[in-house]
């Protein structure tokens, strides 16, 4: 499955981050579960076998703490949400999170979701996509290494089915130009508004994100939709 080349500067710098207890002992005792591990398919995981059931599913790429995907989770049970992230506190207390509480439609992967997408997921499989204020690497010299650039947009949108629709969101107003100039420039990619979207219900404000609107800093949502 690997149609697009080997893309070797990452979005991300892997943090080990200090480890509470309990966050240790779900990577240990839960992940075998609620896991997935990464896997080289030629045809494409099965995501019907993954959930252990049929349902549309929207892939998460960056869930932080997951406090975000958890309450996404809970209000769409009809959806399986595929969680991608490589910082393993947060992922720890994900899944802390899933045990603690009676959702199933969770499952999550400690990779880089570039390799996940590319090697495991198939073409027109995915029913949406949510990043949520990835790093915007705000420096100039490191804007190669933000995630959205037009080689990882069309590699995502080509894995997503017609009238699926990436949502992203970002704190970083320079960083949302950017997205917005991207994803209009993809021709699989139609925008769903003139420019930035209006926050969906479903997306909760994070704590940073009210804190962030009371100091009066803004939060643009782009939502685009395969066409």
């Amino acid at each position: 499955m690997s149609d697009v080349s080997h893309r070797p500067i990452r979005s991300f710098v892997l943090r080990q981050g200090r480890l509470s207890n309990a966050q240790a002992r779900a990577l240990e005792q839960l992940m075998p579960r609620w896991g997935l591990a990464f896997t080289v398919s030629t045809q494409g995981i099965s995501l019907d076998q993954v959930f252990g059931r049929t349902a549309p599913t929207i892939l998460e790429i960056g869930f932080g703490m997951g406090e975000t995907t958890f309450v996404i989770a809970q209000q769409m049970p009809e959806k399986n949400f595929l969680a991608i992230d490589v910082h393993t506190p947060g992922i720890g207390n994900l899944l802390k999170i899933i045990d603690e509480s009676a959702v199933t439609n969770i499952r999550v992967m400690n990779h880089d979701a570039v390799e996940v997408l590319r090697e495991m997921i198939a073409n027109e499989s995915l029913d949406g996509a949510h990043i949520f204020f990835a790093d915007p690497w705000p420096k100039a010299r490191h804007h190669k290494r933000r995630l959205i650039q037009p080689d990882f947009v069309r590699l995502l949108a080509s894995r997503l089915k017609s009238g699926a629709r990436i949502h992203l969101a970002t704190d970083w107003k320079d960083y949302a130009q950017h997205m917005l100039q991207v994803l209009s420039t993809e021709p699989q990619l139609c925008n769903t508004a003139a420019d930035y979207a209006a926050r969906p219900d479903y997306r909760p404000l994070t704590k940073f994100e009210r804190r962030g609107l009371k100091l009066g800093h803004g939060v643009w949502d782009l939502v685009f939709e395969k066409r």
